[in-house]
């Protein structure tokens, strides 16, 4: 009874194979001219490159670094003398005032009919220093007088300058000056890491199709080595040097392995569509990923490192940063508990007459300064609990910061010891790649001749694919942690030099 139920098994298991078989040929056979995919070879170096060129998200950090970079220009032009233009052209006015009589008091509404144009021209400069804001201008202003009777007017002040003073007040220049060129200069950092992320991105979508790729072709490979063993066993049992289970091993390997082919398959597909994508290619063109498997020789160490990521990196400037803005909020807050004033002063010529010429004849001169103050006597301490919750929040944030400091510092020692680690996983898997290739091709040789069973065969198969797998995904770790690595501190260990951006041609293109 159980040959019967061995031989309908192995009937129904080689019908399996050849309904397999097709499949896979079928997979094999090239696809027609007019819809062949392009076949594009790529190095880690070179997707790298395609994805800092033409990727979303490297677009998204250009466009996000010009935006920083506009604002500081507009800082830096707050900070220059402004020269502008100012007027009042056609300002007609026919309308009923009502106004007082200074000697009786009487109000009454008299008619107001006339036409005013003005122009002037003004040189505004902001003080940083004091907070204050210089102003030099020309203003020239014709009146028209249509009722109650016909006049004209001109008021002129050819040269006039003023100034504002506040005083005890927050200095928003002051604070604008000190923050500002740090923002910059983190917005140029946070570019380049961001192109860092967009290359770590990249190396992961890569072995993670070189690795689909990989598995693909154990599975293509294995199937074909399979068959021809099962051809070779076929002759065997007719011999009597294997057992019809045996032969029945090599069938379920068979099958499985077919369907490990189509499955892979379509594991490649899904991983070319995500590359493909972030690399902004269309769906016909086909990466081929290039193993490269050479590891450099990289010496790094805990200090340097530390150094390089605390120098070149957003992390301690974006600190800095925070504390400015902190410090400035306890320096509004003190500003605006107590007593507050504005000087104003202005000085200039001036003159007024019936013609154009006059207007500008026997200038007189004009002073006018004047002390605005404003002083609270009791404001139930609400000044006091504004600073003292600003001082609250600045405490809160140098928390914050010695606490991700101290977590920076150990993230760091973490990576660096996964790196160096995984170099020598590298060099480990490697060599065990080598000697499970080695023993699969002993025992295939030794199966043709008889003297390895089937089982013996199928456990060095698997574990000669196991550490093939083992090994991309071993360079994948490593390349990961070193661009990692990279990001960290904006430093190419390998050419030993600072990762920079060419911002000047960002900023004109």
């Amino acid at each position: 009874m159980i040959p019967g139920i061995l031989r309908k098994t192995s009937a129904l298991l080689a019908g399996f194979a050849l309904l397999a078989a097709p499949a896979l040929s079928q997979n094999t056979t090239p696809a027609p001219a007019e819809t062949r995919r392009l076949h594009v070879e790529l190095t880690l170096e070179e997707a790298i490159r395609a994805a800092q060129e033409q990727s979303i998200a490297a677009m998204v950090a250009k466009y996000t670094f010009l935006s920083s970079y506009w604002s500081f220009r507009s800082f830096r032009a707050s900070r220059l003398p402004s020269l502008n233009l100012s007027g009042e052209v056609l300002s007609f006015d026919r309308s009923l005032r009502l106004l007082q009589d200074y000697d009786t008091g009487e109000m009454r509404y008299l008619e107001n009919y006339n036409l005013q144009n003005t122009i002037g021209l003004s040189i505004r400069q902001n003080i940083a220093l004091t907070g204050g804001t210089l102003q030099l201008y020309s203003s020239l202003n014709r009146l028209d007088q249509f009722a109650p009777k016909d006049s004209k007017s001109y008021y002129s002040q050819p040269i006039t300058l003023s100034y504002t003073q506040p005083l005890f007040a927050y200095n928003q220049f002051k604070w604008d000056k000190k923050i500002a060129p740090k923002e910059y200069e983190l917005a140029k950092r946070t570019y380049i890491e961001a192109m860092e992320d967009v290359t770590t991105q990249a190396v992961s979508y890569y072995f993670a199709l070189l690795l689909s790729k990989t598995r693909h072709e154990i599975a293509v490979k294995n199937y074909d080595n399979t068959k021809a063993l099962y051809a070779i066993a076929e002759k065997r049992l007719k011999l009597g040097s294997i057992t019809h289970d045996e032969l029945l091993q090599l069938q379920l390997r068979m099958l499985n392995d077919s369907l490990s082919i189509n499955d892979t398959s379509l594991e490649v597909r899904e991983q070319q569509m995500r590359f493909n994508s972030y690399l902004r290619y269309n769906e016909n063109v086909e990466v081929a990923p290039v193993l490269d498997d050479r590891i450099p020789a990289i010496d790094i160490d805990y200090a340097m490192v530390l150094d390089k990521a605390l120098e070149n990196s957003s992390f301690d400037i974006g600190n800095q940063i925070q504390m400015l803005n902190a410090e400035s909020d306890i320096a509004r807050a003190r500003a605006e508990r107590g007593a507050s004033a504005t000087l104003n002063a202005r000085f200039g010529l001036s003159q007024t007459g019936e013609e154009f010429r006059t207007a500008y004849s026997n200038l007189l001169d004009q002073e006018v300064v004047g002390l605005q103050f404003s002083i609270p006597i009791f404001d139930w301490g609400m000044g006091k609990g504004r600073v003292r919750m600003a001082r609250a929040k600045a405490e809160i944030v140098r928390n914050r910061i010695e606490q991700e400091e101290i977590d920076y510092r150990h993230e760091i020692y973490t990576l660096i010891e996964q790196f160096l680690n995984q170099r020598n996983q590298c060099a480990v898997a490697g060599r065990a790649l080598e000697v499970a290739e080695r023993r699969y091709s002993i025992a295939l040789e030794n199966f043709r001749r008889g003297t390895v069973s089937v089982t013996d065969m199928n456990t060095a198969q698997t574990e000669k694919d196991q550490a093939n797998q083992t090994y991309v995904s071993a360079l994948a770790d490593f390349w990961n942690y070193y661009y990692s690595l990279r990001r960290k501190t904006l430093y190419d260990f390998i050419s030993r030099t600072d990762i920079n951006a060419e911002f000047d041609k960002l900023i004109n293109e």
